[in-house]
C-alpha cells in the first residue's frame, strides 16, 4: 500500500511540475522581440482600431516605421496602463469590447524597446485587420452630411444646435445611427435627438437654417424657429431623445436583432442639440462631420428606454454639486426602480474635476449588483459601457452612483489656476463647469434576458 501511495504522490508531483513548466513557457518572453513576430500582433489586436489612417487617433501604428518612431512612448503608456484607454476596473465588471493588455503583452512591448526595436522577418508580419472606412461599426446603408462649419483661430467651447434633415420614400427602421466627427481634433461631444414629423404636417423639412449658435440665441424657442423645426401650423413635432451621440473613443453598439433601434419617419431631422467644439489653436479649422445610418432588417420589437440619475435626472445630486476651491468632495445619487428592468448599456459622466466614479444596485434582499467602478476618472475617455449580457435589476432595487471631485491644484486637469469655485450650472456642458450623471439604457425585463449575449 505504501509503495502504491508513493507512486501516486510521485505522479501528482510530476503532473504539477509539467503544468508549472507549461505556464512558464507560455509566459516566457522571446529571446529577441521583433515588430513583425511579436509587436504587430499586439498592436493590431488592441491599438490600430484607432491608430490607423482614418482612425480617431492622432497618429498611426500600422507599419514598422510608425511603431519604431513611437516605440518609447508605446512602452511607457502601456506600462502605466494609460493605453489602450479603458477606464473601467475589469475586476469590478466586464463589458463588451474592453481592450486590456496582459502583463505578458506589456513586457513584450517593453523588451522590444530594450532590444533596439528591430523589425524582424517581413514574411512573419500578420495581415492588417480589415477596418470599415468612415465608420467604427461597418459599411453604412446611408450617410447624411452635417453642415460644414468653420471655427475661428483660438476659439473654444462652442456649442451649436444643428439640424440634419432627411426624407425617405417610406417609413423605415434603423438598427444604429452613428455620428462621425469630420475633424476629431475639435469635435468634443454630441448629444442628438430625432425630430419625427407626420407626413402631412410638414411640407419642407429642409427649410430653415442648419446651424444655430446656442450662446447667440438665448432662448430655445427662437433657436427652434430659426432652424425651421415647427410644423407648418406652428405646432411642434414629436422629439425622440438621445438617438445619435458621440464621445471620443466611443463606438455605437449594435444589439441583437429586434432589440433597440429606431423607427425613421418619412420626413424628419436629426437635431444635434449639443454639438460641442473645443479649442482650435492658432489656425481656423473646418469640420465636415456626418451621420451614418444602418437600416434594420426587421422592425425592432423591443425599443430601448433610458433614464439618468444625477444632474437633470430622475434623482438629484446629494449634496449639491458646488465644489469649493482647494477641496475634495464626494457626491452621490440614488433611485429605486419601480419594476424589473434589464440594463444593456451605461454611461457615467463627469467633467474635469472628476476623480473617481462608482455605481451599483442594492436588491431588496440586500445583495449587491456591481455596475461599474472607475478608480481614476479621465475626462477624455467617457464610454458607453455595454454589458456582455443584460443585467437584471429587480423591482424595488436601489441604484446608487457615487462620485469624487478634486478641486485642488494637485489635479492636473483643473481648468483653473489657482482653483476656483466650480458648480453644476443647470446642466451646463462647459468643461469648466461640472456635472454628475449616470445614464442607463434598459428594457422592461423578460424571462431569460440575463442569458442573452450582447457581444457582436
Amino acid at each position: 500500500m505504501r509503495l502504491k501511495k508513493k507512486k501516486s504522490d510521485l505522479f501528482i508531483l510530476l503532473m504539477l511540475a509539467l503544468l508549472i513548466s507549461s505556464c512558464n513557457d507560455k509566459d516566457a518572453l522571446p529571446d529577441k522581440v521583433t515588430f513583425t513576430e511579436h509587436v504587430a500582433p499586439i498592436l493590431y489586436k488592441n491599438c490600430t482600431i484607432c491608430h490607423r489612417p482614418g482612425g480617431t487617433a492622432h497618429f498611426s501604428l500600422v507599419d514598422y516605421s510608425d511603431a519604431k518612431r513611437n516605440a518609447a512612448s508605446i512602452a511607457y503608456v502601456t506600462k502605466i496602463r494609460m493605453m489602450p484607454p479603458w477606464p473601467a476596473d475589469p475586476h469590478y465588471t466586464e463589458f463588451v469590447g474592453q481592450r486590456l493588455l496582459s502583463e505578458h503583452d506589456i513586457k513584450v512591448l517593453q523588451k522590444w524597446v530594450d532590444d533596439s526595436a528591430t523589425e524582424g522577418p517581413r514574411d512573419k508580419l500578420p495581415p492588417m485587420p480589415a477596418y470599415p472606412v468612415g465608420s467604427l461599426i461597418g459599411t453604412p446603408d446611408l450617410r447624411l452630411p452635417v453642415q460644414p462649419y468653420y471655427l475661428k483661430p483660438y476659439s473654444s467651447d462652442q456649442f451649436l444646435l444643428v439640424k440634419v434633415p432627411f426624407e425617405f420614400p417610406r417609413d423605415t427602421f434603423a438598427s444604429l445611427i452613428e455620428f462621425m466627427p469630420g475633424n476629431k481634433n475639435v469635435v468634443h461631444h454630441v448629444n442628438g435627438d430625432m425630430v419625427k414629423y407626420d407626413f402631412d404636417k410638414k411640407k419642407d423639412v429642409f427649410a430653415g437654417e442648419r446651424i444655430v449658435d446656442m450662446v447667440e440665441d438665448s432662448t430655445i424657442v427662437l433657436a427652434f424657429e430659426k432652424l425651421g423645426l415647427p410644423n407648418d401650423d406652428g405646432s411642434y413635432p414629436t422629439l425622440q431623445k438621445s438617438v445619435v451621440n458621440y464621445l471620443p473613443g466611443v463606438s455605437g453598439q449594435l444589439y441583437p436583432e429586434g432589440i433597440g433601434g429606431y423607427r425613421l419617419p418619412r420626413k424628419g431631422a436629426f437635431l444635434l442639440n449639443d454639438l460641442h467644439y473645443g479649442f482650435t489653436g492658432k489656425d481656423s479649422v473646418l469640420d465636415s462631420s456626418y451621420i451614418n445610418i444602418f437600416f434594420a432588417k426587421t422592425p425592432p420589437d423591443r425599443p430601448l428606454s433610458e433614464f439618468q440619475i444625477g444632474t437633470l435626472g430622475v434623482a438629484p445630486v446629494e449634496p449639491n454639486l458646488i465644489i469649493e476651491p482647494n477641496t475634495i468632495k464626494q457626491v452621490s445619487s440614488h433611485f429605486k426602480v419601480p419594476r424589473d428592468i434589464s440594463i444593456l448599456t451605461i454611461n457615467p459622466h463627469m467633467h474635469l474635476l472628476g476623480k473617481s466614479f462608482k455605481a451599483y444596485a442594492i436588491q431588496p434582499n440586500g445583495d449587491t449588483i456591481r455596475l461599474i467602478s472607475i478608480p481614476l476618472w479621465d475626462f477624455n475617455w467617457q464610454y458607453f459601457y455595454t454589458f456582455k449580457k443584460m443585467v437584471k435589476i429587480p423591482r424595488g432595487s436601489t441604484i446608487y452612483a457615487e462620485g469624487v471631485y478634486d478641486n485642488t491644484k494637485m489635479n492636473p486637469n483643473n481648468p483653473f489656476s489657482p482653483p476656483r469655485l466650480v458648480q453644476d450650472r443647470n446642466g451646463s456642458m462647459r468643461a469648466s463647469d461640472e456635472m454628475f450623471q449616470f445614464i442607463i439604457s434598459y428594457l422592461p425585463y423578460r424571462e431569460g434576458d440575463e442569458n442573452i449575449s450582447l457581444e457582436r
